[in-house]
């Protein structure tokens, strides 16, 4: 089976089985797991260093891209870092829970990807792209709700460990 219709057909019967169904988040969950399944999604380039690694470093790429001094002065760049770490923190907590708890924080990563799917919401409302702004609102104001979702998913579905796509990455 294709990944991106493993992932669709995992996410939607985990939110029917949640009493979830037809939740307008679904093709985004399914996307999101199809993205990061692939290793340079889930750690894309960063302008200071080789990739971004953690919530930490996208921040401090944030700071980096508001620098007017800096070559890499780009702001409409936090976006895109902004919406990453929305979906880096919803993946790793729906995910790999258990290495966010040794590595970070469940709490720090839930704030941060609730501020982190606001802040896009909010810049979709202000670029007039409601439907954009309405998904990420929904992703901010549900977020633990989502990484209960994904949780579900892996646990009811994702059946292959070690040979999953997404075990072999918990390993790294």
């Amino acid at each position: 089976m294709e990944l991106a219709r493993f992932f669709e057909d995992a996410v939607r019967r985990s939110l029917g089985d949640l009493a979830r169904r037809d939740d307008p988040a679904a093709g985004y969950l399914a996307d999101l797991l199809t993205r990061f399944a692939r290793a340079e999604n889930l750690y894309p380039k960063s302008v200071r260093t080789c990739r971004l690694e953690s919530v930490v470093e996208a921040l401090l790429d944030i700071q980096v891209v508001w620098d007017d001094r800096s070559p890499h002065f780009d702001p409409e760049r936090e976006v895109a870092l902004r919406r990453h770490i929305g979906d880096y923190t919803l993946f790793m907590l729906g995910v790999f829970q258990e290495r966010v708890e040794r590595m970070a924080s469940s709490r720090y990563y839930i704030d941060e990807g609730r501020r982190a799917y606001r802040f896009v919401a909010e810049h979709r409302r202000a670029a007039a792209v409601e439907a954009w702004a309405h998904l990420f609102r929904l992703l901010a104001d549900q977020f633990e709700g989502y990484v209960g979702v994904l949780d579900y998913a892996r646990k009811v579905y994702f059946r292959d460990p070690p040979d999953h796509p997404f075990f072999r990455l918990a390993c790294g």
